[in-house]
């Protein structure tokens, strides 16, 4: 029986791994292959690159470091997660592991916009046409033409946002028209927010700009952040009796520990701010909690 099993192979997985092989730890770290980390043309918000860094170089250079001090990345898709006698079994696509703990670091999918053909959005992320990320890369779009795709009370927030880095600011409609109430209108006018009806599509890249069709006909943007939510990959805790709010994101106490005992999380599966330094602290802080607990139940000697 392994001491942790780490589900999920991004930022924080890749950190836990690091941690907890450092703690002289039997672990095993499983990736599915999929990480949203990996689809980062280049970051400049995390702190120590100030070059910034694409996301598949950090991962790599994470994946390195944690080879270093023996944590082995197996590619395993974990497709079923239950609480047995003395800790946990994994089902994965390809067999199945016990280990004393658990921790879950599988994130989250971003919804790209309906109707976007997946090679065009491809390359409009590569080339930070399409973004997702406010927090993470508003700089970059500094008093630039930006169009957020989405309605609602969330589409507000992320236009509001986005309006602390550039006057230019459209809210397009995903689908034909718009689900705004008259408090959203009234904080999207005080902004200066432009407000364009749908349906949204006929996305193009024309020059270094996405391109695409609203009832205005077509329009330009120098980026584009799709505000449609995320996907909250925690299914598999759910279904161990792990709890989740009603996004889908797992409900934890300060040490990152689950309801489910012996269960934890870290990164964006815990709370939605989407960071990679966030995940990392996360991993920290659970990959020590989980070294303590194990430590409880029968002291750890070399």
């Amino acid at each position: 029986m392994d001491d942790c099993i780490i589900i999920g192979a991004g930022p924080a997985g890749l950190t836990a791994a690091i941690y907890l092989a450092r703690y002289h730890l039997s672990i095993r770290l499983f990736d599915s292959g999929d990480s949203r980390a990996a689809l980062i043309p280049c970051t400049h918000n995390l702190a120590g690159f100030p070059d910034g860094i694409a996301g598949r170089d950090l991962l790599d250079r994470m994946r390195r470091q944690a080879r270093e001090f023996g944590a082995v990345r197996e590619e395993k898709l974990v497709e079923h997660l239950a609480p047995v006698r003395g800790g946990f079994t994994v089902g994965t696509d390809s067999g199945t592991f016990r280990s004393k703990t658990v921790l879950i670091a599988t994130g989250v999918i971003n919804l790209p916009p309906p109707g976007m053909d997946q090679a065009l959005h491809d390359e409009a992320l590569a080339r930070g046409l399409v973004r997702y990320c406010p927090v993470c890369d508003g700089y970059e779009v500094t008093d630039k033409r930006v169009a957020v795709i989405g309605s609602g009370e969330h589409g507000t927030r992320e236009a509001e946002f986005l309006r602390g880095f550039t006057a230019d600011i459209t809210l397009v409609a995903p689908l034909e028209t718009h689900d705004l109430d008259p408090g959203c209108r009234n904080r999207l006018d005080e902004a200066g927010v432009a407000v364009v009806e749908g349906p949204c599509g006929g996305y193009a890249i024309e020059g270094d700009q996405l391109t695409l069709t609203s009832c205005e006909g077509r329009l330009a943007f120098d980026s584009a952040y799709p505000a449609l939510g995320v996907h909250v990959r925690s299914e598999v805790a759910v279904a161990a009796g792990a709890k989740a709010n009603k996004q889908g994101c797992l409900e934890v106490d300060d040490h990152l520990e689950t309801t489910l005992t012996g269960l934890f999380a870290a990164g964006d599966i815990v709370v939605g701010l989407d960071q990679i330094s966030n995940a990392m602290g996360h991993a920290g802080v659970a990959a020590t909690a989980i070294r303590n607990r194990l430590a409880e139940e029968q002291p750890l000697r070399r």
